[in-house]
């Protein structure tokens, strides 16, 4: 999850000025006023595109499969527990289990107050009682990745809520140099989806596993999904929004997700 080429997409040849700022900063990569420059127009983009005022930690977990229970229940006493402790000031976005896609594969989102109070709570954790739940869980995991991402503006974290059903987690893979792109297309279209369902959330990488976005979405069951995505192909506008943001990705992946028990979203 996150690292996977599955969907492999066709990529565009026409010329984008967006996606025209990776080619020049390639080619003028000698230069360090250039490569300087560059940055900073990235990061220009990242705060026009981004809600600001959270990170959110993507935790994934690849747990052997016959030790499953034992990791539930390892990993519900060190969520559980990180939540529970105030002067941490983190809060579990939600937890899950992949029902299809990469199987034995356990997804925790975790919400800081930006990135000063992600190193105020990772310093809190060393040498703490919670690290040593983490350190527990670890005898259970085949591997496991973190990955750092903001909100989309137009996209907030939905609050906790108890609704049922299952979620689907939609991540991209773009080409460098077009989440700008991205964002104004979907900010242009996710309206035709919103007519059906609310979507739950929207995040782009920051630290790790960079240029790839999160989508966050919940139903009923798997027959309603398809309902609904059938339904938002009849409004106008989507069928564009579709095919724009496809040309931008170079792979994508489509996960169904059942929260955990301690999951403030399920």
């Amino acid at each position: 999850m996150f690292h996977r080429l599955t969907t492999q997409i066709a990529r565009p040849l026409a010329y984008n000025p967006v996606r025209h700022l990776s080619v020049v900063q390639s080619i003028l990569h000698g230069s360090p006023e250039a490569k300087r420059a560059g940055e900073v127009e990235i990061q220009q983009h990242s705060k026009v595109v981004a809600r600001g005022k959270y990170v959110h930690a993507f935790e994934v977990h690849r747990v052997k499969p016959d030790s499953v229970e034992e990791y539930k229940k390892a990993a519900e006493k060190y969520y559980t527990g990180l939540v529970a402790d105030k002067d941490l000031n983190v809060k579990l976005t939600g937890g899950w289990e992949t029902l299809v896609g990469e199987q034995d594969t356990f997804v925790h989102i975790l919400e800081y107050e930006n990135y000063g109070g992600y190193d105020r709570t990772t310093e809190l954790l060393r040498g703490s009682e919670h690290e040593q739940s983490r350190k527990a869980i670890a005898p259970f995991l085949n591997s496991k990745s973190l990955q750092l991402n903001q909100e989309f503006a137009f996209f907030p974290s939905s609050p906790p809520r108890s609704k049922g059903g299952i979620f689907e987690l939609r991540t991209y893979q773009l080409q460098p140099g077009t989440l700008l792109e991205w964002e104004t297309t979907w900010r242009r279209g996710i309206e035709a989806r919103r007519k059906f369902v609310e979507p739950v959330g929207a995040w782009f990488s920051h630290i790790g596993r960079l240029h790839q976005v999160h989508h966050l979405w919940q139903y009923p069951n798997l027959q309603v999904r398809k309902e609904t995505r059938q339904k938002a192909w009849q409004v106008d506008g989507w069928s564009d929004t579709v095919h724009k943001t496809s040309q931008l990705a170079t792979y994508m992946d489509a996960f169904i997700l059942i929260p955990l028990p301690y999951s403030p979203l399920k």
